[in-house]
């Protein structure tokens, strides 16, 4: 028997929450029953500097029941960095954790299969989705965009697996190892080297208020997940220089020959084309390598990534 925490990171979530905390003190309930898990363990919540009520909602349902913990952020920090605080909080205390998103549209019923695959020596096992019919069509596709661009980016992911995974506590440990502050957990957690599996699941829709992940937000971590893990972007911009630089030679030898020939002709359109193509080129690669710049620079800085200003937690 393990004991076992259900890290579970929310923002605003005041409409879902409350059934949250039922559905996931039941589930505990029930693995107990079976033997797979200890009576000890139990739901940690990171609150991450919700405005709504959900800090007040959490403080209600730990009173109510010794399966929920709560930590709560000083500020909004990301998703990220709140699942992270999460995991940092338990791993002294638990055998495996696993993470899982407050508004449970990952079935919670194939972690059962998950503690099954850490028995048989799964260090990390990973919830796979096996169809994304529960998406709208801009968000199924634009996700299915992601994932190979950051394969073709030589980034290592797991396709169609977010952030519901279980890690055992050596897992952990290691990862909080890892000391960036733009973080991608979804590439360096394939990165760490353990034992993996999968389980897989239908994605279930939503049981009230709104994601949290726009288009926007989506785009942002595509970005840092590139940045963080290759310099491929460094590596297309210098090919794509040195494609211009032969179209420009090619060019020049155009024009001599033109020149010889007597076929030159005014060309003012094409001229103006390729001095704003090339000033659109230069300012679009001067904004890739600033955006490294910008990530070593924060990185330098050594700030905290999160600040826990209160906790609920049973003895």
């Amino acid at each position: 028997m393990y004991k076992l925490a259900i890290v579970v990171p929310c923002y605003n979530e005041e409409a879902i929450l409350k059934n949250t905390c039922e559905t996931l003190v039941n589930l505990l309930d029930d693995l107990t029953l079976t033997g797979k898990i200890t009576d000890q363990s139990y739901v940690l919540f990171v609150n991450d500097g919700s405005s709504d009520d959900s800090w007040n909602i959490l403080c209600r349902e730990h009173d109510l029941s010794n399966r929920i913990n709560a930590i709560n952020l000083a500020a909004n920090v990301g998703h990220q960095n709140a699942l992270l605080a999460g995991l940092d909080y338990v791993q002294d205390d638990v055998d495996i954790a696993i993470s899982i998103d407050a508004d449970l549209q990952d079935d919670i019923c194939v972690i059962e299969q998950m503690i099954d695959k850490y028995s048989k020596g799964a260090d990390i096992v990973y919830g796979v989705r096996n169809n994304r019919k529960s998406d709208s069509f801009l968000k199924r596709n634009s996700a299915n965009l992601f994932y190979k661009f950051m394969t073709a980016m030589g980034v290592k992911t797991i396709y169609n697996h977010a952030d519901f995974r279980l890690m055992s506590r050596r897992v952990i440990k290691q990862l909080m190892l890892y000391k960036e502050r733009n973080l991608y957990l979804r590439g360096i957690i394939p990165s760490l080297g353990y034992k993996t599996d999968c389980v897989y699941y239908t994605r279930l829709k939503r049981g009230g208020g709104k994601s949290k992940y726009s288009l926007s937000k989506m785009l942002r971590l595509a970005s840092d997940g590139i940045t963080s893990f290759t310099t491929r972007p460094i590596t297309l911009i210098t090919v794509l220089g040195f494609i211009i630089i032969l179209f420009a030679l090619a060019a020049f030898v155009y024009t001599l020959i033109s020149y010889f020939t007597g076929n030159t002709a005014p060309g003012w359109s094409s001229l103006m084309i390729s001095i704003w193509f090339l000033g659109g080129v230069q300012l679009f690669s001067i904004g890739i390598v600033g955006k490294y710049v910008g990530k070593a620079y924060f990185e330098t800085k050594q700030r905290p990534r999160y600040d826990i200003v209160e906790e609920l937690k049973h003895e």
